[in-house]
């Protein structure tokens, strides 16, 4: 079902002339201060409810870089990011949520300069929308939860879906599976 929105996406970001070559800002909204990063995190698992947070709270959460990639759509530089060669065996998580986004199962070498997934672990984790910020039509995948800018999505991945999730390592955090022996996967 999210390869078929994911498809709509792209047919409509094709046609549609681009009205400005801006996106517009991520959307602000205030909200009550909820619990620490890290207690969302760890309720993540079972919460869908949105996450919410003032430009201020975010800044203090996250990392210069983190902040710039999730909440300013920044795009960290290829073969950069912490994750793109990563091969330890776990779940991919929202950084500033802690959403449960990708399988480790799923990553693939893209050759891109970015770690690069052809499926989510779930479809609802996601959203999907046109980008026209470079100039060129692209379909942008942001968080579900907390809305955290992730990077795009492209239609030339291997199958069994065809697509291409290429994601900024700063909007991710891996939660690596222990090994057969009980340490963590190498």
């Amino acid at each position: 079902m999210f390869a078929a929105a994911v498809g709509l996406v792209f047919a409509a970001a094709l046609l549609a002339a681009p009205k400005s070559g801006k996106r517009p800002p991520p959307r602000e909204k205030q909200a009550a201060a909820e619990s620490e990063a890290d207690n969302e995190r760890d309720a993540a698992d079972d919460e869908e409810k949105p996450v919410r947070k003032t430009d201020r709270e975010w800044k203090r959460l996250l990392t210069g870089k983190q902040y710039r990639v999730t909440r300013q759509r920044e795009t960290e530089p290829p073969f950069s990011g912490k994750y793109v060669h990563t091969k330890k065996e776990g779940v991919y998580r929202c950084v500033c949520c802690g959403s449960k986004l990708f399988a480790s199962q799923t990553k693939f070498d893209s050759g891109t300069g970015w770690p690069s997934f052809y499926a989510p672990l779930r479809e609802k984790a996601l959203r999907a929308a046109p980008d026209y910020s470079d100039g060129t039509p692209r379909v942008e995948v942001t968080c579900a939860r907390c809305e955290a800018h992730l990077g795009h999505v492209f239609g030339d991945g291997p199958q069994p879906t065809g697509l291409r999730y290429c994601v900024n390592s700063a909007s991710l955090k891996l939660d690596e599976q222990p090994g057969k022996d009980g340490k963590p996967a190498k």
